[in-house]
């Protein structure tokens, strides 16, 4: 018989930790999260707020968040579906679309802050490198760290271009160019002599070009492809962009670079969230209380009995088994 070696002994499991149970679901990495959370010894009860990114499949979410011991608090929210609104009916989920959700959650903080018009952002969007803090005003600028979650930080990634919307909107939000579009490498140039060894001549250099930024944060990259659908593929450019050219239509621009100048003004004109109307209700009342019954638009029935006293429901219930009784014994 072979030797086992028992791994899981008396002493492995007296050590075992349960992992939290986000960490075991997958949606918290808690060595970040730390980081991003803990302040410092010497600033005691002043919060450390984190500028959060997240996007699912239909849209980009934006949120302003501090930690308590209770639990994290929301200061304000914002996503891309609120752009309907401001005449975005379509591409809510590009990159374009992460920049003006993150100027919106930028300037709706400040305008509930009180600060919106001490730090007015970057009005004139021109792709470069923007921080507040270069400028302080009466008031220190509001400081709120990038928190990505579980996303890969690519060059280029969509959380970062809503950062740069919160970071033009008027938020402190530290960061470089490094992760935007338009940030390249350089590569040093590598060459082999006559024996076949390699040779390095040079060294790898990094440039930024904010024209390259501009044109995403305008919709440049997706007005590249509409139009060449448009003139190469009628079929498949109606199926692709029939939702956008709707879009166009309404807001009555020409080009998606004129939709998202006119949709950054308008947030900057009236960031404040607005309630949507509480609509009208679809049942009716057929029976009113204490034993009502409804009704809905396709004529179903139902009934909702009003609570009531002990004394009347002993009432009802004798009630009813004195008619029981009374047709038992006929």
């Amino acid at each position: 018989m072979s030797f086992v070696k028992v791994q899981k002994n008396k002493a492995y499991c007296s050590r075992y930790q349960t992992k939290y149970r986000r960490r075991r679901e997958g949606k918290t990495d808690f060595q970040a999260r730390r980081r991003l959370v803990f302040q410092d010894k010497n600033k005691y009860d002043t919060k450390k707020y984190r500028f959060c990114v997240r996007r699912t499949a239909t849209k980009i979410i934006c949120q302003v968040i501090f930690a308590t011991l209770s639990g994290d608090r929301v200061m304000t929210a914002a996503n891309s579906t609120e752009l309907k609104q401001f005449g975005l009916t379509a591409g809510l989920t590009n990159y374009a679309a992460a920049y003006a959700t993150g100027l919106l959650a930028a300037r709706r903080l400040l305008n509930l802050k009180k600060m919106d018009s001490l730090y007015e952002g970057q009005k004139k969007v021109d792709g470069k490198l923007f921080s507040v803090a270069d400028d302080v005003k009466d008031r220190q600028p509001f400081k709120a760290n990038l928190d990505i979650g579980l996303v890969r930080a690519t060059t280029g990634n969509r959380a970062f271009g809503a950062m740069k919307g919160a970071a033009d909107g008027g938020l402190f939000v530290p960061h470089t160019e490094k992760r935007f579009p338009g940030f390249h490498i350089i590569k040093e140039a590598v060459q082999a002599n006559k024996r076949g060894k390699v040779e390095v001549k040079g060294s790898s250099k990094s440039e930024f070009n904010p024209a390259e930024l501009k044109t995403h944060i305008f919709g440049g990259h997706v007005q590249a492809y509409y139009d060449m659908l448009k003139k190469d593929d009628a079929a498949h450019f109606k199926k692709q962009f029939s939702q956008w050219e709707k879009c166009l239509v309404a807001a009555k621009v020409k080009n998606m670079e004129e939709l998202y100048t006119k949709v950054h003004a308008a947030i900057r004109a009236k960031p404040a969230h607005t309630k949507k109307a509480a609509g009208k209700p679809v049942r009716k009342v057929v029976t009113p209380a204490p034993e009502a019954v409804f009704a809905d638009s396709k004529g179903r029935k139902w009934r909702r009995q009003a609570k009531v006293a002990s004394s009347v429901k002993r009432e009802r219930i004798a009630k009813l088994m004195a008619q029981i009784k009374a047709t038992i014994t006929k």
